[in-house]
């Protein structure tokens, strides 16, 4: 086992690039994915919030369904104004430093929420917990795919008291922003930048088969790949923001609308209403006690994760067309029962409904989870 010696321990930039040298596709990506925690809003959190007469309803003097609305739907505002900012400057500064900067934004948020005693703050630190997810959102997916072995993307891309469950949320964007630091910008966008020297050196880094250098032949492989793509989509000058509103050669407009409509799709699944509200839905449809929609609520959430595992395994083998198609139907399914369920109006189909719910949650883990992303 080697040591460090003294040099090292004085230049962290030596203990970085030692680091790196035993870095591989999978260490890097893996890495990744678990940053990916920080893209989630924390649903959970305000699902066991709204809608009750806790310290949270006091605190802020009970906000009537209009407000609880607000409080919980303007973190996508902050969200949607982030993925914009990273369109407009994620390509000048890079995915790592975007990264680390979201992270950063996201922990002042929490910052804002977790000492808010005023609507109007609270409110403040939602949009700019949200901004900070923005950008992580928009911009953590492209990183990981940059990164990752072409082969294992699907499945990588597969896996993102009152006041202390708020506050929380800043342990994951600390932990972000920590483990960017040792991490390489992607071979992409250095290549990108001019600068495909370094884009070789990390990948080189990457290969699983260690020690590798810029010569080995997934390297020059990777490089040569990445370069011709860069070539492709740059031909005819530098990229301009109206040729998203043009079919063209790389069929900007077309890629931009399926994404668009995906996204679209995701949400009209009424997956936010169900992870947002859960509780409410049990309590208020399904005429169920306060306690136990809580604990149906945050076993919901439990069920979100275990969807979210599926497409691990599921997605690289029978590809995204396949898993939108197969998600739609099984969500389109649940719905029906659970109308049907809950328009006989007995306790026992409520519970029955309730099941539907659950299943809900495996549906859209497979497909509409995470295919757009």
């Amino acid at each position: 086992m080697s040591s460090f010696n003294l040099s090292v321990l004085l230049n962290p930039l030596s203990v970085h690039r030692s680091m790196m040298t035993r870095t591989n596709w999978r260490t890097s990506s893996l890495e990744d994915t678990a940053g990916n925690t920080t893209l989630l809003d924390p649903t959970g959190v305000m699902s066991g919030l709204v809608g009750a007469d806790n310290q949270f309803g006091m605190t802020f003097n009970n906000p009537d369904s209009t407000m609880q609305g607000l409080l919980t739907s303007i973190y996508d505002i902050g969200c949607a104004i982030g993925c914009l900012l990273s369109l407009v400057i994620g390509h000048q500064f890079g995915r790592r430093k975007m990264i680390m900067a979201g992270g950063s934004i996201m922990i002042i948020g929490t910052v804002i929420l977790g000492s808010s005693y005023t609507t109007a703050q609270f409110l403040v630190g939602r949009v700019v917990t949200g901004l900070g997810n923005g950008i992580n959102s928009s911009t953590a997916p492209a990183y990981q795919s940059e990164l990752a072995r072409p082969e294992m993307r699907g499945m990588l891309l597969s896996a993102q008291g009152t006041r202390f469950p708020i506050s929380f949320q800043a342990f994951f964007a600390i932990f972000l922003v920590l483990q960017m630091i040792p991490l390489p910008d992607s071979p992409r966008w250095l290549c990108e930048q001019d600068r495909s020297d370094e884009a070789a050196s990390v990948l080189a880094r990457l290969q699983m088969d260690q020690p590798a250098n810029q010569s080995h032949p997934g390297v020059v492989h990777l490089r040569r790949q990445t370069e011709t793509s860069i070539e492709i989509e740059s031909a005819g000058g530098p990229f301009e923001y109206k040729e998203l509103w043009s079919g063209g050669q790389m069929g900007n407009l077309r890629r931009m609308i399926l994404a668009a409509v995906v996204n679209i799709q995701q949400q009209f699944t009424g997956s936010n209403m169900i992870n947002y509200y859960a509780p409410i839905v049990y309590q208020n449809a399904m005429h169920l006690s306060r306690n136990l929609s809580l604990i149906l609520g945050g076993c919901t959430s439990l069920t979100y994760l275990v969807g979210s595992i599926i497409p691990l395994w599921s997605m690289d083998k029978f590809g995204r067309r396949a898993s939108l198609m197969f998600s739609a139907a099984g969500l389109c399914f649940c719905f029906v029962m659970t109308a049907i369920l809950l328009s006989i109006g007995t306790t026992s189909c409520a519970y029955a409904a309730t099941v539907f719910v659950f299943i809900f949650q495996l549906f859209l883990g497979i497909g509409y989870l995470p295919v757009p992303w």
